[in-house]
Order: structure tokens, then C-alpha cells, then sequence
């Protein structure tokens, strides 16, 4: 069986493929492909519209319903204006820790899947393991949903997910959803001495940008105290902010983005729709005006909800090679909640701390990844 040495010889072959999301991964999962071909592999690339990224799905074993899905994502974070000690590209080991970008989110996972595809592609397996690496899961978890149509549409729906994201190898059965949105007022440039001739988009922003802070205020007081979750209650926040080129210009365009994260059993498209009423109202007025301007709201991404229920063949069987009882949830959102939605359940349960995740000097101790060796021993030795 395999040691800690591959694993750790692996991820460092990971780390070195720069898969920032706003890059292309086409190397990584060429490099993968070539990992897991030619030991009985079947593999399936679903790219993206500009065909510069692709999600990767192989299947050992037979091509039927039902089996395992080991999951991770190929792209991470930037690393731009960080701090790091070290290159983030090239793996470093210092004092039983491993350095590098994507260390702990996600590759130690991925590292662990393509360490144990030899020992799994030699079981006598009367239903398939399946490898599904996706793209852009930073920005938006954008390219899961692509493979899991693909999944579903070639019949291969599979009885468990196993979504393996940083959780110190417990057990959490439930995330928030995520529905990220970006807004983009457009004014009329003129002096500002002469504010009357012109429409300042970041005035017009200051009004949307309050409708925001009171609805953030409000959806704190939905605090449920029976829930898992921490914060127990829907939380909004505006991540960027961008508007005008200076002090004495009317702002022509003003754009912020902003994130939503609901606990199962809230809809975020109620929560926003106040919210998309006004931006209506002053797009309409704004036109009004001059036609130029306006208001246009975009919804990025809308990532569902991992909701903790009965019957989740995923959870029992994490719980049974950890034996980790106890019951947990997230506030951050995954791909397991898109596997969820569509009926194949998912658990998330992997190596790393979340702590250490888009950090500068993201690291993952070795222990965490010897640990997984012994994980991944006992699921081998439970496939059939």
C-alpha cells in the first residue's frame, strides 16, 4: 500500500502547476490524465465555453449507477500583494508543516485520490470510484455543475460524494449557500462644481450600498439558537468597491460586489428581492434622466446550501473511517452542496485546517496527510 512519501511527492508536483483561477488548468489536468490512464482510467474533460479549463471525471471500474465519488477542485486562490516566506509554487517543507498555494485547499486531497487510484484500480470493484476535478470552484464554484450535468446525463449518478475541503478530517455535514452578485451603476460625468449637469454614480451607490447595510442589519435578528451554524443566521457583505477617477469628476461608473450566505431554509432570492425592486426603480429614474445611465445587477453565482439530513450514504461512510459522531456545519459554501441539489449526497471531510486556507504561507501539516493515508487505506480495503 502506499506510504507518506508518494503522497507527499505528489503534492509537490501539484503545487507546481500555478492553477490561480483567473489561469488556465489545462496542464494540471493533462498531467493528472496522464497520472490515471494508464492505470485503467477512464477519463472525461468537460471544458468550459472558452475551452481554457476543463473539469476532469474518471471512473474506475464498472460503467453502472451508484459508487463513490472522491472529489477536489484544481484551482486556488491568489497569491498577489501576500506575504509569503516562501514560493508558493514550489513546495517547502519546515517543522512537519508542507508551504505552498493550495497545500490545504485543495491538492493534499487530490494528492491522497492519485497516491491510492493504483490500489483502487486493482480492486475487483462491483461498482465504479469515480475522480471528479473541477475548475473554478474560488470564484463562484462555476465548474462542478458542468461535470455533475455530464454525471447525470450519462447515468452514472453515484450513491456518495466524498468533497474533500479542509476540515481536519471531521466530519461536516452541512454548508451555507452562496449567491454572489455584482452591481454597476453608470452616471454622467460632469465638474463637480456643476453637480446639476451630470449624475454621480457613487451617490447614486450610497443609496443601494444603505439599502444593503439595513437589510445586513435585519438578517441578523434571524438568529435560530437550534442551529449548527455559526454565524446561526443569513449574512451579507460587500466584498469590492470601485468608483470614480477624481475628486472633482462626477463619477461616470461606480461597481460593487457582494455576497449573500444563507443556511439551509432560506431563500436568498426573497432575501434580495426588496433590494432588485429598488436598483429597478433607480435604473428607471436614472434613465429618466439621461439614457446613459442606470443600474444593472448581475447574479454571478447562486452555490446551494449542503443541508444535514437522514439517510446520507456519504456521511455514514466518512463516519465510519474517521469515527467522527459529531454533527457540524460551515458558514463557507463548496461544490457539496451543488452534488447535493442533484440528488447524489455529499459529506465534506479532508486534510487541513480552513484556517490555513487563501493565507499567505497556506500550509498543511504532515500529520494531517499521514492520517490520510491511513483513511484511504481502510476506504481501499472497503470497495468492492
Amino acid at each position: 500500500m502506499t506510504d507518506l512519501a508518494t503522497v507527499t511527492r505528489l503534492l509537490s508536483d501539484l503545487i507546481g502547476f500555478d492553477t490561480t483561477s483567473r489561469y488556465s488548468n489545462l496542464a494540471l489536468i493533462d498531467w493528472i490524465e496522464a497520472q490515471l490512464v494508464p492505470l485503467g482510467g477512464h477519463p472525461i474533460r468537460i471544458e468550459n465555453s472558452e475551452g481554457n479549463k476543463a473539469n476532469l471525471w474518471v471512473r474506475f471500474g464498472p460503467d453502472l449507477p451508484g459508487g463513490l465519488v472522491l472529489s477536489g477542485h484544481t484551482d486556488v486562490v491568489p497569491v498577489d500583494d501576500q506575504d509569503w516566506h516562501t514560493d508558493p509554487f514550489s513546495m517547502t517543507e519546515k517543522d512537519g508543516k508542507l508551504f505552498g498555494r493550495g497545500t490545504c485547499d485543495m491538492k493534499g486531497f487530490i494528492a491522497l485520490c492519485l497516491a491510492f487510484a493504483p490500489f483502487m484500480a486493482k480492486r475487483p470493484l462491483t461498482r465504479p470510484v469515480h475522480f471528479a476535478f473541477s475548475f473554478d470552484e474560488e470564484v463562484g464554484c462555476q465548474g462542478a455543475p458542468l461535470m455533475i450535468q455530464k454525471m447525470i446525463e450519462a447515468g452514472a449518478r453515484p450513491d456518495a460524494v466524498w468533497v474533500g475541503e479542509p476540515t481536519l478530517w471531521q466530519v461536516v455535514s452541512g454548508h451555507k449557500g452562496i449567491m454572489l452578485t455584482e452591481v454597476v451603476v453608470t452616471g454622467r460625468e460632469a465638474h463637480s462644481s456643476l453637480p446639476q449637469l451630470g449624475v454621480s454614480a457613487n451617490w447614486e451607490a450610497v443609496d443601494l450600498l444603505s439599502a444593503l447595510r439595513a437589510l445586513e442589519r435585519d438578517l441578523a435578528r434571524h438568529t435560530d439558537p437550534e442551529s449548527p451554524f455559526d454565524p446561526p443566521y443569513p449574512t451579507l457583505t460587500i466584498g469590492e468597491l470601485q468608483g470614480g477617477t477624481a475628486t472633482n469628476i462626477l463619477a461616470r461608473e461606480c461597481k460593487f460586489l457582494f455576497d449573500l450566505r444563507c443556511p439551509p431554509g432560506f431563500d436568498p432570492d426573497a432575501i434580495l428581492a426588496p433590494f432588485i425592486e429598488l436598483a429597478a426603480r433607480t435604473d428607471k429614474a436614472l434613465k429618466a434622466k439621461y439614457p446613459e445611465c442606470g443600474v444593472r445587477v448581475k447574479k454571478l453565482t447562486n452555490v446551494p446550501p449542503l443541508t444535514p439530513g437522514e439517510h446520507n450514504a456519504a456521511e455514514a461512510l466518512a463516519r465510519a473511517l474517521t469515527g467522527d459522531n459529531a454533527l457540524r456545519a460551515v458558514a463557507y459554501a463548496t461544490e457539496a452542496g451543488q452534488f447535493h441539489q442533484a440528488g447524489m449526497p455529499a459529506i465534506i471531510c479532508g486534510p487541513g485546517s480552513i484556517d490555513q486556507a487563501h493565507t499567505p504561507n497556506e500550509f498543511i501539516d504532515i500529520a494531517q496527510l499521514s492520517e490520510g493515508v491511513t483513511l484511504f487505506q481502510k476506504l481501499v480495503a472497503r470497495l468492492n
